[in-house]
């Protein structure tokens, strides 16, 4: 597996581990919601700089996005899509 896919499958990984949104590990990293996305997509080369700081707020050590997976593992699965629904306060008379 090369680099960038290597560092794009853990990241993944990690993030959906955790329960983590892609816009909320953005957020947290202080870089753009759509730059994340192209980083889990192999999209974007990210820089050392970049990857140290993901790794900071995901709590991990930065040799974790180099892992290699296990053999006849699967590509992590998504996060349910969309927001919650919102509950009204409101009481039914």
């Amino acid at each position: 597996m090369k680099a960038r896919a290597l560092v794009a499958w853990n990241v993944r990984r990690i993030r959906v581990d955790r329960g983590i949104p892609q816009e909320q590990l953005a957020y947290d990293a202080g870089i753009d919601r759509s730059y994340m996305g192209g980083l889990e997509r192999q999209a974007e080369n990210p820089t050392i700089d970049l990857l140290d700081r993901l790794a900071e707020t995901l709590g991990v050590q930065l040799s974790e996005f180099f892992l290699q997976p296990p053999k006849g593992a699967t590509t992590p699965k998504t996060l349910p899509r969309g927001r919650k629904p919102i509950r009204s306060i409101r009481k039914k008379k």
